[in-house]
């Protein structure tokens, strides 16, 4: 038993004597403390601004910034550029990372890499803030980035993956950038309780990119909302898509995706709350659609989608639609539109409803005719409608709508 507690302690003392701190100073840069540093060791960043260029760092250390120091890029260079695996960046403020248009610039690029941290920094100004490619098991959490929006074509994202797998990206702040969270070609990934805002395109802008969650963020005020494009089995759980007012500007757009999940969300004040075009086989279930101008279009196509069990309030339109066929399904959602009644008390009404007013589809053709809304004829025509239905889709109807509003 003696031998064995004598063989750890020489162990854990081996160990010690090989993972060493090393502090920036005086006399020791970023790039000579990172030149000097073994696998294991520690870097510390003392306060102060450093002007040092691109940083290359490709051994397995933790960086950890002391009081805050700032690195700045100068507005010409990449500040970290990262590759390797077992790597953390922490504690650190970037300022003024450069813009190439060959090349996409970032305050920290990560590439070919693994098991990396990236939390509780701050970026400021830069081209694309954190961007990482062919990375697996990254964990970016806890980070504030603020960008400075020019236009689409001169502003990066904010936290940008490419061709990544198992990555949590977590309670981030991202706000002034083209998309706030990029994803293209990522797999098995997770992003949660982030807040994106005023970026010029999208909140989060998924690619081509399958197994992933998304879940209690909030997306406030982007140029066009979200958007999720060629993808699959993706969960888009409890989140906040509010105030992306627009001509083009979605709460959620889905393009060409499939066998997934929209649950327990809310969708507050969108030009479209949720827009599906050549969607199919959708669970969208317990959301809130409360004042927005369309509750959902769905384009005709869409096909298997389920609707249920979600509340529609106060919403100009609640369903739009650019056909007749309809191939999807709505049942037991609350419309506070509904007329009906409940002659047996199940708490479901008897007489179907059918949500696509005869407005909504001229208006979806013709949209200048919008300048026509709450006006007297046009409640005129929805009354007519429902009485001798002509243009409206007569399949799509929900036909146990429920009689109170849900307590999601």
């Amino acid at each position: 038993m003696k031998r064995r507690i004598t063989i750890l302690l020489f162990l854990l003392s081996a160990l010690n004597c090989y993972a060493h701190t090393i502090t920036t100073g005086p006399a020791v840069s970023i790039k000579k403390a990172i030149a000097s540093a073994k696998d294991g060791d520690t870097v510390i960043i003392t306060k102060g601004l450093y002007k040092e260029g691109n940083i290359v760092i490709q051994k397995s250390i933790a960086i950890i910034g002391q009081n805050n120091p700032v690195l700045d890029g100068e507005n010409k260079y990449e500040i970290f550029t990262v590759s390797g695996k077992n790597i953390t960046i922490k504690g650190i403020s970037f300022q003024n990372s450069g813009y190439s248009a060959m090349n996409d610039y970032a305050s920290i690029k990560v590439i070919d890499a693994s098991n990396i941290t990236i939390e509780n920094n701050t970026i400021y100004n830069a081209y694309f803030a954190i961007h990482l490619s062919n990375t697996s098991y990254a964990v970016v959490r806890n980070n504030s980035i603020k960008g400075n929006p020019k236009s689409e074509q001169l502003t990066g994202n904010g936290i940008h993956l490419w061709k990544s797998n198992h990555a949590l990206i977590e309670n981030n702040h991202i706000q002034g950038h083209r998309d706030g969270i990029y994803f293209e070609f990522v797999t098995f990934s997770t992003v949660k309780k982030n807040f994106s805002e005023l970026n010029i395109r999208y909140g989060i802008h998924f690619m081509f990119s399958n197994d992933d969650t998304y879940l209690n963020n909030t997306f406030l005020n982007n140029g066009a909302g979200v958007a999720v494009m060629y993808s699959k089995k993706v969960i888009m759980q409890g989140n906040r898509f509010e105030q992306n007012w627009g001509p083009s500007a979605y709460g959620i757009l889905l393009k060409d995706i499939s066998d997934s999940y929209i649950s327990g969300n809310t969708f507050f004040k969108n030009t479209v709350a949720l827009h599906l075009e050549g969607t199919s086989r959708i669970e969208i279930n317990k959301n809130i659609f409360k004042e927005n101008g369309w509750a959902v279009k769905i384009q005709a196509s869409c096909n298997d989608n389920n609707f249920h069990e979600n509340n529609f309030i106060q919403n100009s339109f609640d369903v739009g639609t650019n056909g007749s066929l309809v191939l999807n399904n709505f049942d037991n959602n609350y419309w506070d539109k509904y007329e009906g009644y409940d002659m047996n008390k199940d708490g479901k009404g008897d007489v179907p409803y059918h949500p696509v007013s005869m407005y909504s589809m001229i208006s979806e053709q013709n949209p200048s005719t919008l300048i026509l809304l709450r006006s007297f004829i046009v409640s005129l025509l929805d009354k007519a409608e429902k009485a001798i239905p002509s243009l409206t889709p007569e399949n799509l109807a929900d036909t146990k709508p429920s009689i109170k509003a849900f307590k999601l």
